[in-house]
């Protein structure tokens, strides 16, 4: 990855945290509510996080193993994305547009992911 790129990437990254938290600030105050809120911050913000993690990473290998946890909290992080979508809990307008956001940040780094596996195998 280019030193622009990531740069560019991270810092999505990190928006994209900053709109999930106040995105889950306005799901209702109930159990369900909370709950939901926790896991899609949780989720979200981890992310940008295994990602910026994996900026210092001592090997390839590792650099590829942050960047997998990046993938799978960001699968995750669409999944609670839906779940809010699909239950109604606060209007679609203010989830679509990050479940489109999600799912362009799941084929960054699933792109991302391939291309590392690739560099790592010789291919």
């Amino acid at each position: 990855m280019n030193e622009n790129y990531k740069e560019e990437l991270l810092n999505r990254l990190l928006k994209f945290s900053v709109r999930i938290i106040v995105l889950a600030s306005k799901l209702p105050k109930t159990p369900a509510g909370y709950a939901i809120a926790n896991q899609v911050i949780r989720a979200a913000c981890s992310i940008g996080a295994n990602c910026e993690e994996a900026q210092d990473a001592i090997s390839p290998r590792e650099f590829l193993h942050s960047m997998n946890i990046s993938l799978k909290e960001a699968r995750e992080t669409r999944y609670w994305l839906r779940v809010i979508l699909e239950s109604k809990l606060i209007s679609p307008h203010l989830v679509e547009c990050e479940l489109d956001e999600c799912n362009q940040i799941v084929a960054i780094l699933t792109s991302t992911v391939k291309s590392i596996k690739r560099k790592l195998s010789g291919k």
